[in-house]
């Protein structure tokens, strides 16, 4: 009786691809060693794998496909998760309504179709490439993830490791664990790794009365990823702790600390903190990623009009200039910038901060710590002293810092600092508020610039959108400007992680002091009246500067609707 392999070589003799000379001491060689005749030909490299797909395509009637030379569609992509195409070595290839079209090594794998049909709850089509193309089809569009937190995640869940807890581990103050431990130590940094390559700002590790939540926040928006089992909580924050240098048997109080770790080559630093909460303790590590500082101003998102006035302003000998915005609307980044745009030889740069985020060379970086008394207000009174041409604060929070800082200026230097408020005229009314003299805020102040971050569509899958009348209404554009607008919406593609936005960018509104402003100032008119002077002056707010960016088609409507407050004239 003829076997399916018989069949097989059959075919393979008729496509020419081996011969009957080369199969007389194969079929001896495979009779005593047990292994099929194709097998044999294959380690004797008589045939490849390749050669035999295309065999089995001939033989079944079913194309055979060259990967490397298709491009897959999103949509057939979405159709076959990845979990599923690793697991049965398939690659989507095609959509169409209810039918999904596959490219696998052996079509005559009835089991594996079968699977297909009942898991993706569509008809399945078979298509033939070869097993190297498979697999590198899945590495390229689904992403090579051997390492992945889902994988490593699955392998701890289902395997039998028993994970003992680091903290009742004996002599761990220099890190180094038991072999039972070894799993972990690859979770955690396999985490820390992930997220970096998923240009994550930040990672959650939440521990909650039943799960322990994992997410990573990517351009400003929270995506909750697989949660690792919640009996390994405990290990998991303890390598933590250890790795940043915190006691791991102090679990009563807040801690904080830092990690390096090197990813690709390059080496990135995170900032952990670690909070005590009902169900233990939370971490959060902020990512700083260094290559932020080397943006330019035109990368922060500036327009050439804006840019051009905002590097005039920031040339200036002398006087205050403050950047305001809620946490997290990027304000650090633009003084990073600023300062990495000034920085030349011939400037003494000095900084205070808490804490010193990112070290820059050719700056003076002094970082607060109040337990020794060394507070925002004594730095900046001890670093006049050094003579600085230029001086950057992190935030003017009482009424001592800003006194000091706007007497610095008064005197000769440029002070950069932040400020939490809502839009850019009210910060002259927040500094009245905590105590400083009206005429000294309108002598020293040079310009007020309100931040906040949007999306930047993604590039790859941005197509062309036109948005509705209450979206063009909200953000006050012309519609007869519009027609001339390009506008655009992403679609979602792997690149974006499906979300149809890949990196942000600010939007601005830029209050510059004139005369006028400064008699307002002196006068405390409130900050309604500013605001109306501003705008009479040409100043954007807020979302009309997005309502640009969204003509532009840099952004989406919904990313300036949310990020901004409805403008009253």
């Amino acid at each position: 009786m003829a076997t399916r392999d018989d069949y097989l070589i059959d075919t393979l003799i008729e496509m020419g691809l081996v011969t009957e000379d080369q199969l007389g001491p194969v079929r001896e060689a495979a009779d005593s060693t047990g292994e099929g005749v194709v097998d044999t030909l294959i380690a004797r490299q008589v045939l490849t794998p390749a050669n035999v797909a295309m065999a089995k395509a001939a033989q079944f009637g079913v194309e055979f496909v060259n990967l490397s030379e298709m491009r897959l569609t999103d949509e057939a992509l979405q159709a076959v998760p990845r979990h599923i195409a690793k697991k049965y070595s398939v690659v989507p290839l095609y959509r169409h309504e209810n039918t999904v079209t596959v490219a696998m090594s052996d079509p005559s794998d009835l089991d594996t179709l079968d699977s297909l049909r009942m898991l993706l709850n569509m008809e399945v089509e078979p298509r033939v490439a070869s097993p190297d193309d498979i697999e590198s089809a899945i590495g390229k569009y689904y992403g090579a993830k051997e390492d992945s937190v889902s994988k490593m995640i699955q392998d701890i869940t289902e395997g039998e490791i028993q994970i003992s807890t680091l903290g009742e581990v004996s002599a761990v103050d220099d890190g180094s664990v038991v072999d039972a431990d070894a799993p972990i130590i690859k979770l955690v940094n396999t985490v820390i790794v992930e997220a970096f390559k998923m240009r994550a700002s930040d990672i959650h590790l939440e521990p909650l009365g039943k799960k322990f939540r994992l997410r990573y926040r990517i351009d400003g928006v929270l995506h909750e990823m697989k949660s690792p089992p919640k009996r390994l909580q405990p290990s998991i924050i303890s390598r933590l702790k250890i790795m940043s240098n915190m006691s791991i048997s102090e679990k009563r109080v807040p801690q904080d600390g830092r990690i390096q770790i090197g990813v690709g080559g390059r080496s990135i630093d995170l900032r952990v903190s670690c909070l005590p909460t009902n169900h233990g303790e939370s971490i959060v590590m902020r990512i700083l990623d260094k290559e932020g500082l080397k943006l330019g101003l035109a990368e922060l998102g500036f327009f050439t009009d804006d840019q051009q006035t905002f590097e005039r302003l920031i040339g200036l000998p002398d006087g205050i200039l403050l950047v305001t915005g809620p946490t997290g609307s990027g304000k650090t980044t633009t003084l990073y910038a600023v300062l990495n745009y000034i920085n030349r030889p011939d400037r003494k740069i000095i900084t205070v901060e808490e804490p010193v985020e990112y070290q820059m060379s050719g700056i003076n970086q002094v970082q607060v710590n109040e337990t020794v008394g060394l507070t925002f207000a004594a730095a900046l009174r001890s670093m006049l002293r050094q003579a600085p041409n230029i001086i950057m604060l992190g935030e003017i929070r009482d009424l001592e810092t800003a006194t000091i800082a706007i007497n610095a200026s008064l005197t000769g230097h440029l002070v950069f600092s932040t400020l939490h408020t809502n839009d850019a005229p009210s910060a002259v009314t927040r500094l009245i508020d905590i105590g400083v003299a009206p005429f000294l805020v309108a002598s020293s102040t040079r310009a007020l610039l309100a931040q906040r971050l949007v999306r930047k569509i993604c590039r790859r899958c941005g197509a062309p959108y036109t948005p509705s009348e209450a979206e063009m209404r909200a953000l006050g554009i012309d519609p007869g400007k519009a027609e001339a607008g390009t506008f655009k919406k992403g679609k979602g593609c792997p690149d974006c992680n499906k979300t149809g936005y890949r990196g942000r960018m600010g939007i601005f509104e830029m209050f510059v002091i004139d005369d006028e402003a400064r008699k307002l100032i002196y006068d405390k008119v409130p900050s309604s009246v500013l605001r109306t002077r501003a705008r009479e002056m040409g100043m954007r707010t807020l979302r009309e500067d997005g309502a640009r960016k969204v003509v532009a088609g840099l952004t989406s409507p919904d990313e300036v609707i949310h990020a901004t407050i409805m403008d009253t004239d």
